[in-house]
């Protein structure tokens, strides 16, 4: 079995040993250097390059190849090319050009630019990515890219992230340079993502018009057990799941994806799958494609993956916790305390970096993991909440308000700690405990960025953590320049940076009602939806942190800021027009018939003089159950019919009018579900899509 997965572990990626084995000396060296390096491809390799990629995808059954890209839509991308050109007399020969491999020309007219491109500006070109491999899907050399306009501007969520990572290699290599560490090629940002998701029986997932449109439940009454046993939490995997974990795993082996733990989540029906850590560009290419091989795979077993933030409500929604980290080429984690004093100075700066990028930039952080679907999970059951803060824990929290006080601690049988000698007290990696409820929290030599939701690309939030923390690194680097002390200057910055950004560190309940208030108290901001905090994209410091680190151009946030905006509004839209129409055409019909046999049995009771009131109390209830759902069905469609045309008004119109018009509608039709006989009730509930897969 080991010799078995050892072997098929990357056979389907165009990795460094396919490479070495496939490629000269000389042309390996060279590409080498660029996927190490991230420099620009070489042209002069790229004829060798491209003849030994398509040989090897020839070899493993590959017919056609792509330009695999991820657009803003929020999906990925692709347009499949065969190998085959004609070679005269009938004859076909199989080419795959140096141009084929390096770039590639996609429709831009049809995904969204937020007003970047006019619909008749056709023209987007997709450019390969070297540094994330190529790999073979369903018979296809799947080449990732970059996707952007004719005139230059990102289309697409990498060509961001692969600047912020480029802006972050930058300032952090200026830093470690105060501290000799001048051996350092490159830094870069690290990410491990933790995905959850649930699995639901096909079958009945079919008869849910909801689910099959919108991704969750809009409708539901809860079932009579749900998640407050804690049993399935890390309980024993049913049959059917193991199953598919287990064809899961193999396809994602095989495109060297290390799916290192899977376990059942707490909610039913819910689990859970990490990846190790990687270089970020390549872990959101591999965590988009999990995503996808697990729908598919899920319905090799008759299942549906569910992706959405909050499929189900009152139970517990699904997030993909973001591992983030800062590593060096020569194999240091930059978020990993020190053993000597200069080491321990060097943590801190990062550290405080973060700490003082994470409070200045609260509002971007927010509005990376923004969406109608996030909005759902936040706040709720094991998701953190909306306000953005930092945990240390105690003894990390401990250290630094030391520093600030200039005060001596002797932290857990480890030596005094005084700034004057940089030294800070050796402590284990798991240092802290856990806290489930931190947005984003320091867990020994990383923070997990607890808040994104579990459809969307960590693409967007990685952007955002690297160009902020990128930009503190540039403040710092700039005022170290000018020291005549360098170690004064080190001190003084760390200082002040926790004097000025403590506000942001908190080590409590999350979910305690008091934090709201105490949050206010401190400035902190509490964006309790997506319209509220896309509000605050456009504004001066958020802007200019992405054009003075290169990361995105004014007109590119602009282009974004529509197309959040008109996303978060075309998703409710959908909701709602589905929501009314499973009322209309599923519901009511469904509860009418009910309602018949209801009146026959009135009559019954009255003709046999029968007290009982049964049947007539419960019609009365039914009845006014059905007519809210016709009135605010009503007012549904009235309202949709009238939104305004400014797309943050369109937003707000759809959070504060549509939203609460849908959540009564549901009101009414759960308890119509809960008075309904079962035999009557048109859909699956919630009892057999959370414990129907054996």
């Amino acid at each position: 079995m080991t010799n078995r997965i050892t072997e098929l572990f990357g056979s389907k990626v165009f990795n460094d040993a396919v490479m070495r084995e496939r490629l000269t000396e000389e042309t390996y060296n060279k590409l080498h250097r660029t996927i190490k390096n991230g420099t620009e491809l070489n042209p002069e390799i790229a004829q060798e390059v491209a003849n030994a990629m398509k040989e090897w995808a020839v070899e493993n059954g590959a017919t056609h190849f792509t330009h695999w890209f991820h657009p803003l839509s929020g999906a990925t991308a692709e347009k499949h090319e065969s190998f085959i050109s004609t070679a005269g007399g009938g004859s076909v020969i199989l080419e795959f050009s140096p141009s084929n491999l390096v770039k590639g020309e996609a429709d831009a007219s049809s995904f969204p630019s937020g007003g970047l491109r006019d619909t008749f500006e056709a023209r987007g070109y997709t450019a390969w990515d070297p540094t994330s491999y190529a790999f073979i899907k369903d018979g296809i050399l799947c080449i990732p890219t970059v996707f952007i306009s004719y005139s230059g501007e990102a289309l697409d969520h990498k060509t961001p992230l692969l600047r912020s990572m480029e802006a972050l290699n930058t300032q952090a290599k200026r830093i470690l340079h105060f501290f000799g560490n001048d051996d350092v090629d490159h830094v870069k940002a690290t990410a491990g993502a933790e995905q959850e998701y649930f699995l639901v029986d096909k079958k009945l997932y079919d008869k849910r018009e909801d689910l099959i449109l919108t991704g969750r439940t809009l409708i539901g009454a809860p079932a009579p057990k749900g998640q407050e046993m804690n049993d399935h939490y890390y309980g024993q995997i049913k049959v059917r799941v193991l199953e598919f974990m287990h064809d899961l795993n193999e396809e994602l082996w095989k495109l060297g994806i290390q799916a290192k733990t899977e376990h059942n989540e707490v909610a039913p029906s819910q689990h859970e799958l990490a990846n190790i850590f990687m270089t970020i560009n390549v872990s959101v290419d591999q965590n988009n494609l999990t995503m996808e091989i697990m729908k598919k795979v899920a319905k090799k077993h008759q299942l549906e993956c569910l992706l959405h933030e909050k499929p189900f409500a009152r139970i517990n929604g699904s997030g993909k916790h973001n591992n983030w980290s800062l590593k060096t080429d020569t194999g240091v984690n930059l978020l990993d305390p020190g053993e000597t004093p200069g080491e321990n100075a060097q943590f801190l700066i990062f550290l405080c970096a973060i700490i003082k990028a994470v409070d200045e930039y609260q509002d971007l952080i927010r509005i990376s993991i923004a969406s109608a679907g996030n909005d759902h999970r936040l706040g709720g059951s094991e998701a953190p909440p909306a306000i953005v803060s930092i945990f240390l824990g105690d003894e990390l929290t401990e250290i630094i308000e030391s520093i600030e006080n200039d005060s001596v601690i002797v932290g857990h049988k480890r030596e005094p700690f005084q700034l004057g000698v940089h030294a800070l007290p050796s402590f284990p990696k798991d240092n802290t405990d856990r806290n489930r409820t931190s947005p984003f929290a320091f867990t020994g030599n990383k923070f997990e960025f607890r808040m994104p939701g579990s459809s969307a690309s960590i693409a967007t939030p990685n952007t955002i953590l690297n160009t902020v923390v990128a930009e503190e690194l540039k403040y710092f680097a700039d005022r170290l320049e000018n020291c005549e002390d360098v170690n004064s200057g080190i001190q003084d910055l760390i200082k002040e940076t926790i004097r000025n950004h403590k506000r942001i560190i908190f080590n409590g309940n999350g979910y305690d009602e008091s934090w709201i208030s105490e949050a206010e108290s401190r400035g902190l901001s509490n964006y309790r939806s997506t319209p509220e905090a896309l509000a605050h994209y456009l504004d001066k410091k958020n802007v200019d942190v992405f054009v003075n680190n290169g990361v995105l151009s004014e007109q590119e946030c602009r282009s974004r800021y529509e197309i959040y905006l008109e996303k978060y509004s075309k998703t409710i839209n959908i909701e709602a027009r589905t929501l009314a129409d499973m009322m209309k055409k599923d519901v009511l019909p469904a509860v009418l018939k009910y309602e018949n046999r209801l009146c026959e049995a009135v009559e019954h009771e009255r003709r046999l003089n029968l007290e009982s009131g049964y049947s007539e109390s419960t019609l009365k209830e039914l009845l006014k159950h059905m007519d809210g759902i016709r009135k605010n069905v009503g007012e549904l469609e009235r309202q949709l019919g009238d939104l305004p045309a400014d797309s943050l008004e369109r937003a707000f119109c759809f959070r504060e009018n549509i939203l609460p018009l849908m959540a009564s509608i549901r009101e009414d039709a759960d308890e119509l579900e809960v008075i309904c006989n079962r035999t009557f009730w048109p859909m699956p509930t919630y009892r057999e899509l959370l414990f129907g897969v054996d």
